[in-house]
């Protein structure tokens, strides 16, 4: 495995393979690497010839300055990982290697891009599409892998993609998870032990919500995770919405959609942690 720094020495190192009809996996991340991280470096490793994991804080998508200072920085801890997932290069640039300049490039993807995160962290999804369409002019990759935790930004990549002329496939993968359901995250890295057991209500709410939705209309069902988050010790929810798992829009029953899910955000002290949970799905 290979560690490069700029833009020129990856493309020189990629140039040939892909001449030579090699097949290139990208998985874009902010470092602070995990078991769910190394879920999708191992898929990407298992369907194409190359890996290439960018190693990246990027400052664009942060709303909030303290959070972008905070966000764990563990560049050798992440490149052991990914040699032992067969990863073939880590991407790891300076800010000022991928900006040089400010980047002014708007993306706008309404309605995907209005609500949920969108409304409480504005300019979030315009960093992360800046970044990602960057990555993706850099590596020219046959896939890229996003996990399904962050799952409107999944939803905004594919349509970043489908708008903008790039040649690839988006792959979502599914939420790994702590034994006890906690939807693991580089953020969880800044719990504390206290807090750490506070956190597991998160996933314990939606997983209990699951079956609660089959006995209950859909605003009980919402009701009842905002209840319970409200409840928990330590936890403060800043919002729980259920949506067409498609439009990211508000459902208001059960069968508005063939694809609804929960996507919540709360806060364990200081530190805001995201989840999800599909209530209707057809592959």
């Amino acid at each position: 495995m290979k560690l490069v720094q700029t833009i020129n020495a990856l493309r020189a190192e990629l140039e040939p393979l892909r001449k030579g009809g090699k097949t290139i996996g990208l998985v874009p991340t902010m470092g602070a690497l995990h078991a769910g991280h190394a879920s999708l470096v191992k898929r990407a490793v298992a369907e194409n010839d190359v890996v290439v994991v960018s190693d990246f804080v990027n400052p664009t998508q942060f709303n909030d300055k303290n959070d972008l200072l905070k966000y764990p920085r563990t560049l050798d801890a992440d490149c052991k990982l990914l040699e032992a997932c067969g990863a073939a290069y880590v991407f790891a640039p300076s800010v000022e290697e991928i900006y040089p300049e400010p980047d002014t490039r708007t993306f706008s993807y309404p309605p995907l891009d209005t609500v949920m995160e969108g409304k409480y962290r504005p300019g979030h999804f315009n960093g992360v599409c800046q970044i990602v369409s960057k990555l993706f002019l850099i590596v020219e990759p046959t896939r890229a892998y996003f996990g399904e935790k962050d799952f409107q930004q999944l939803a905004i990549v594919r349509e970043m993609v489908r708008k903008y002329p790039f040649d690839l496939q988006i792959v979502g993968c599914p939420i790994v998870r702590e034994d006890d359901g906690l939807a693991l995250s580089s953020r969880n890295a800044r719990l504390d032990s206290v807090q750490r057991r506070q956190a597991v209500q998160i996933s314990k709410a939606l997983f209990t919500s699951v079956d609660y939705g089959k006995t209950h209309v859909l605003s009980e069902t919402k009701r009842f995770v905002e209840d319970s988050i409200g409840r928990a010790e330590g936890l403060r929810l800043e919002y729980f919405e259920i949506v067409d798992g498609n439009t990211l829009q508000p459902v208001h029953a059960w069968d508005e959609s063939d694809y609804i899910v929960g996507c919540i955000t709360v806060f364990c002290g200081d530190v805001r942690l995201i989840d999800n949970i599909k209530y209707k799905y057809k592959e």
